[in-house]
């Protein structure tokens, strides 16, 4: 998306959340009085995003219910929020005697610290607004540990059973509400931002606690992207075809680099030279680790498809798909396949050159929690077509799901749980009937935006849309 573009989204952005704000009436002003929001406990933090802006904020612990949908007596635990000042309450002028409102971020499956320094648009429309920024992190994510520890949080399905959207909505519900009443700020309107898994989440929270939130903006939010409301080819296609427009030749030979990884792994010794050959820092034990390694480079190199250089995955030059492909097709015939491959998918992991060996295992991000996620309730069935996708062409099968989900975590997924509780099958009727104050934000070109509103559903459930671009939050004016 060009800059143009991106200025006219923000503008629009910036007008629908006004008449949010606009919507609520302007009530007397209580006094506020010391908060343990606001103690001298936090660290004062710096972060700087993929543009090299400094935003500042602090560092809270809330204590928060571990179960909110029982009464059992069990143990509380510690969720981290971030929250930022710096301009709350009037256009610049911070201070904690004035009305403004409250900008939340729902945060997503990985560290909190990571999606608050990649999320500019928030950042910079505070100032317009006059609001609080808060970050809260999502519980079994960063430091936000049930149990008091990463270990014990994910020792079994036990301890991972509260890991659930719905626990994590109560969550922001319940840390809402009482950061406003500790703050004096009842009167303080608050809007949901959320991108991706914190997009639906922001959707979701505004269809179920409209009393809480005034508005969301649902950024790359596929929350039609469950059971068969949408095609399964969706997701897959429109990633390869990412890689279609921008050469017919990269995406073939990506289309025929996975059948050179069987033949090469069945060789003697095959496993140990495609280990040496792309680089890996632990001698593969399938084929399969190897294409699952290559299948999600070539998926997020499609979510962050930027037109400017990003860190949000992995530091990367900007319209990073021109230059995976322009790195494939850049060795002269009879190069093989599979070192072109390796060539073009080091672009993603490894654009900086100060990687020796790719642990296939790595999670920078702290992401891991969402396979537990996606084998309980987040089923999103996906299949790759033979004509339309540079994948392996396979169809979504269920029973194979749930066999490797009992083998995981000896646990059964629930594919229709999410439509059950927040909707799906004509969420076109039930947005338009029961919904207001959304924003569906898009890029035609980000593979998430096949399961995400692309239409307009009424004057305050809104659709902007993208038709070559990526949509993401860190959207700058």
């Amino acid at each position: 998306m060009m800059m143009s573009s991106k200025r006219y989204i923000s503008k629009l952005l910036l007008s629908l959340i006004l008449i949010f704000l606009l919507s609520i009436p302007i009530t007397a002003i209580p006094s506020r009085s010391p908060s343990r929001f606001l103690g001298n406990f936090a660290k004062h933090h710096k972060t700087t995003d993929t543009i090299n802006k400094t935003y500042r904020y602090d560092i809270r612990y809330f204590t928060q219910t571990l179960d909110h949908f029982s009464f059992s007596n069990l143990p509380t635990f510690q969720q981290r929020y971030l929250i930022s000042t710096d301009h709350w309450l009037s256009g610049g002028g911070g201070g904690l005697n004035r009305f403004g409102p409250i900008f939340v971020y729902c945060g997503n499956e990985g560290d909190i610290e990571w999606f608050a320094s990649n999320t500019g648009f928030l950042w910079e429309i505070a100032s317009t607004f006059g609001a609080l920024i808060v970050f809260p992190e999502h519980r079994y994510y960063g430091e936000s540990m049930p149990y008091g520890s990463r270990e014990k949080a994910y020792k079994n399905a036990n301890s991972l059973s509260y890991l659930t959207a719905e626990q994590a909505l109560a969550d922001y519900a319940v840390f809402i509400t009482d950061l406003k009443r500790n703050l004096s700020a009842e009167a303080s309107p608050v809007v949901l931002f959320g991108g991706s898994y914190g997009g639906m989440l922001a959707a979701w929270m505004r269809l179920k606690y409209p009393h809480i939130a005034i508005g969301a903006l649902a950024s790359s939010a596929p929350i039609l992207q469950f059971e068969d409301i949408v095609p399964t080819e969706t997701f897959y296609d429109i990633v390869s075809n990412d890689f279609r427009r921008e050469s017919l030749s990269c995406f073939d030979a990506i289309k025929k680099s996975w059948e050179e990884i069987e033949v090469e792994g069945k060789k003697e010794n095959g496993l140990l030279q495609l280990t040496k050959k792309f680089h890996l820092c632990q001698s593969l034990n399938s084929t399969e680790d190897l294409s699952d390694w290559l299948d999600s480079a070539y998926s997020y190199l499609a979510m962050v498809d930027y037109p400017y250089p990003s860190s949000f995955l992995m530091p990367l030059p900007a319209n990073p798909i021109k230059e995976v492909c322009r790195k494939i097709d850049s060795y002269p015939e009879g190069t093989s396949i599979l070192e072109r491959v390796f060539a073009g998918v080091s672009i993603y992991y490894n654009y900086t050159g100060t990687v020796d060996c790719f642990d296939l295992a790595d999670d920078p991000h702290g992401m891991s929690g969402w396979d537990w996620q996606a084998c309980t309730e987040m089923v999103m069935p996906m299949s790759s077509s033979r004509n339309n996708s540079m994948f392996p062409t396979y169809n979504f099968n269920y029973t194979s799901y749930q066999e490797q989900c009992v083998k995981e975590f000896g646990i059964k997924p629930r594919p229709r749980w999410i439509t059950t509780e927040f909707g799906g099958h004509d969420m076109r009727t039930s947005l338009k009937m029961f919904g207001s104050n959304i924003i569906f934000s898009n890029g035609l070109l980000d593979p998430w935006s096949g399961g995400g509103v692309l239409q307009n559903l009424s004057e305050t459930i809104v659709a902007l849309v993208s038709k070559e671009g990526i949509v993401p939050l860190s959207l700058t004016a």
